[in-house]
């Protein structure tokens, strides 16, 4: 028998407290901040509006149905996060795919773990937390590091202890934001991996990663491949100087030729100096251009 995917309530008497206007809870220093703060409460969906701050911005739809079918048959596991913004108004933090997969099956209520917190802080939250638990596209999590250096104002190494990432994956990520727009909507519609971005980063010139984006996604290249074609057009192979042979060998290779009768070839460096080669492939052939040679002595 199929489960009806409603858990037992949680927080019901808070919720009924967050909703008295005199218990308008608006900081953690508040009466009955504590019984609020920190803890999971059965929120209204209607309550609930999105995190402006979410750093994921394409949700699969075929996934999210997949987790709403999931939260139908099981009911929510995992409490969604949300920050109080005002009387019976909150603010997603984090959770937003179990948010809509909710929405999608016409659920009432979600179980939310309630916290405080400024625009700032939320956005924090948000970020960190989505970094870690979600499986956000490259692109997604170099722009959540970004967002975290330039509106949090933290350095690198603040950013890899917060996020518990080394520096050097955390400068790699970022790195990608530098290719061009086209090459970043590639690598979030997954028609190239993080691999072919950090080699196609090495490349300055727009028009010439266009070009290589454009064999990569034709010729389905491996990342080993695509470096190789970057190798190649920042180091192309040398092109050896075309060396003209003067008339007098020309002249002087067909004599030999017709004398010896065999193709002679001759080869010389730009001194002047060279070597005649008079090839045979035999004993016999050895012995007839030996004595072609003797009876000119």
């Amino acid at each position: 028998m199929a489960k009806s995917g409603k858990k037992p309530a949680l927080g019901r008497g808070l919720s009924a407290l967050l909703q008295d206007p005199e218990n308008d809870i608006q900081s953690a220093t508040d009466k009955n901040a504590d019984q609020v703060v920190g803890n999971v409460i059965e929120l209204a969906i209607e309550q609930i509006e999105v995190n402006p701050f979410q750093p994921r911005t394409q949700f699969n739809e075929e996934s999210l149905k997949e987790l709403a079918g999931s939260i139908q048959e099981l009911g929510i596991i995992q409490p969604i996060t949300v920050r109080k913004t005002a009387f019976n108004a909150f603010q997603l933090v984090s959770g937003e795919r179990r948010f809509r997969a909710a929405k999608m099956i016409g659920l009432a209520t979600v179980p939310a773990y309630v916290r405080i917190a400024n625009d700032q802080e939320s956005l924090e939250m948000a970020l960190v937390e989505n970094i870690q638990r979600q499986n956000l596209d490259p692109i997604e999590i170099g722009l959540s590091y970004q967002r975290l250096i330039d509106e949090i104002s933290l350095t690198q190494e603040q950013l890899s202890q917060r996020v518990g990432k080394k520096r050097s994956t955390i400068a790699n990520y970022m790195r990608l934001l530098k290719l061009d727009p086209i090459v970043q909507t590639g690598m979030r519609d997954g028609f190239l991996s993080m691999g072919h971005g950090r080699a196609l980063i090495n490349v300055d010139d727009r028009e010439n990663q266009l070009d290589l984006y454009e064999k990569i996604i034709k010729g389905d290249l491996s990342v080993r491949k695509t470096e190789a074609l970057v190798k190649d057009l920042k180091n192309p192979p040398a092109v050896k100087e075309a060396v003209h042979t003067p008339p007098y060998l020309e002249e002087g290779k067909a004599d030999f030729g017709q004398f010896f009768g065999v193709e002679v070839n001759i080869s010389f460096n730009k001194d002047g100096k060279g070597v005649i080669h008079i090839p045979f492939d035999s004993q016999q052939e050895f012995s007839r251009i030996k004595k072609r040679l003797k009876r000119e002595e």
